[in-house]
């Protein structure tokens, strides 16, 4: 049999893809192990708190191991594979020890997913992970049984196996057990493996407690919860729930604690834009802009950059720890888009710089990005004011709430054609309601206003963004 030498394996481990996130799940594998690959190759997948990120190993080689089964959040600087370079002589498969025999694509059930992950937002504070890996044995090492290997790895990925074993249990069946009271230690297996099954917990609980209604069983097989993979969600008899994680969270946690920090102001403004529409249209037909995606809401970004222009005091920051207001000499313009993880904002560097086709590019490209999945963490960072265009949904406007770290987010609702006083008369026009919150411990209320007046203002008449900009 060949010996593979520690010099010739290399570990690639997760990276920090978000400029301060901790950890990252992992979606997809790409590869397997035996498989060739070459530097600059795309192994996995991963989302962090902000998006989902595609990695790339550094070398070539042949893959040895994959440390963690899809679904697993990982800490950064934790190896999540190992590599035989290039060059370097592999084990013979027949005779392979079980450790790394591991490595091989497992049954979903093999893995639970781990317990007290938190995605975190930069600036939101570290949040405590339990993703870890039992010591590593050497060669000669004495290899633990099947049976052995399960337990150790149920036990949190940490147990050594002189210690008292923790029941084994998925996450769903260790919450059942806490909210009827039961504790696992007491209650006999019969899943496989020793692993609890629902039914063990409700055997043990039925002479003191009955299960809530959320938690009554599903018509699924009475083994499935506790052999499910990492979950993504399940049934109750009356009720689906599905684990928050990811971007979802990372958003749910910078909203509450925008709500919370900044005291929010928000001031609305109903506006004629037929001229605005009509500008829309000839601007399609314009040879300098083929190509390139021209909609009201290039106009309105560029309506609210050369308010922003007029009223600089608007593009700042509030900076707790020092007590300081930071002017931001430039305007990182974050849009908000929805996407199927969740709602983000990926901002447009240095949008005040841009001429309106440049603008569009960057628009039609964030856009694009967004819908594909492909927004970069680095992408969502910086930002200095955003717009929501709730209007697509039918909307007529909303109360948005900041981005954190921003001063101001401007919500365009619905265009809609209505009855409007034109030039003395009652004439059917293109009408729009226009929401914008600010922070109020930096931006007054006339400071607010004037910057939504001049948005109005360029929409009814976009000669303005000649006349202003």
């Amino acid at each position: 049999m060949t010996t593979m030498t520690d010099a010739s394996v290399r570990e690639f481990k997760m990276p920090d893809v978000g400029e301060g996130l901790t950890e990252a799940e992992i979606l997809k594998w790409y590869v397997q192990p035996g498989d060739t690959v070459t530097d600059g190759q795309v192994v996995c997948e991963v989302e962090t708190a902000k998006a989902a990120v595609e990695l790339p190993i550094p070398y070539d080689g042949v893959v040895r191991e994959l440390r963690f089964p899809e679904g697993t959040t990982v800490d950064v600087g934790t190896a999540i594979i190992t590599v035989a370079v290039a060059g370097a002589a592999a084990p013979e498969a027949p005779e392979a020890p079980a450790e790394q025999q591991r490595a091989e694509p497992a049954p979903a059930a093999e893995e639970p997913k781990p317990e007290g992950r938190q995605p975190v937002l930069v600036g939101y504070g570290v949040a405590t992970s339990s993703t870890k890996r039992r010591p590593r044995k050497g060669p000669q090492a004495d290899v633990p049984g099947p049976a052995q290997a399960i337990q150790a790895e149920l036990n949190g990925h940490g147990a050594t196996l002189a210690e008292k074993p923790r029941p084994l249990a998925k996450p769903p069946v260790r919450k059942l057990a806490k909210d009827l009271g039961v504790d696992l230690a007491s209650v006999t297996p019969s899943g496989p493996d020793g692993v609890i099954t629902r039914e063990d917990v409700h055997a043990a609980a039925a002479p003191s407690a009955a299960e809530p209604a959320a938690q009554a069983p599903t018509a699924a097989p009475a083994a499935a919860p506790a052999a499910a993979a990492p979950v993504a969600s399940y049934d109750t008899a009356r009720e689906t729930r599905v684990p928050v994680k990811g971007v979802r969270k990372a958003t749910a946690q910078a909203m509450v604690g925008s709500a919370f920090t900044a005291p929010h102001v928000t001031e609305f403004v109903t506006v004629d834009v037929t001229r605005t529409m009509r500008l829309v249209e000839e601007l399609k037909q314009d040879k300098d802009m083929q190509g390139l995606r021209v909609n009201p809401l290039l106009l309105i970004a560029k309506a609210l950059l050369v308010a922003i222009k007029r009223n600089p005091e608007i593009n700042a920051s509030w900076d707790e720890a020092n007590q300081e207001i930071v002017l931001k000499h430039y305007v990182n313009l974050g849009i908000a888009a929805a996407t199927p993880r969740g709602l983000i904002v990926p901002n447009i560097k240095d949008a005040h710089d841009k001429t309106l086709p440049q603008l569009a590019e960057a628009l039609g490209e964030l856009v694009t990005t967004a819908r594909e999945g492909k927004t970069s963490p680095a992408a969502m960072q910086g930002g200095t004011v955003t717009i929501t265009n709730v209007g697509v949904f039918g909307v007529d406007t909303g109360t948005p709430l900041l981005n954190p770290g921003e001063s101001a987010i401007l919500a365009v609702g619905a265009i809609k054609l209505q009855p409007w006083v034109h030039k003395g008369k009652v004439k059917p026009r293109q009408v729009t309601t226009l929401a914008l919150s600010f922070d109020h411990r930096l931006v007054d209320g006339e400071l607010g206003s004037k910057v939504l007046a001049d948005v109005a203002a360029i929409l009814e008449q976009p000669k303005r963004l000649i006349t202003w900009g």
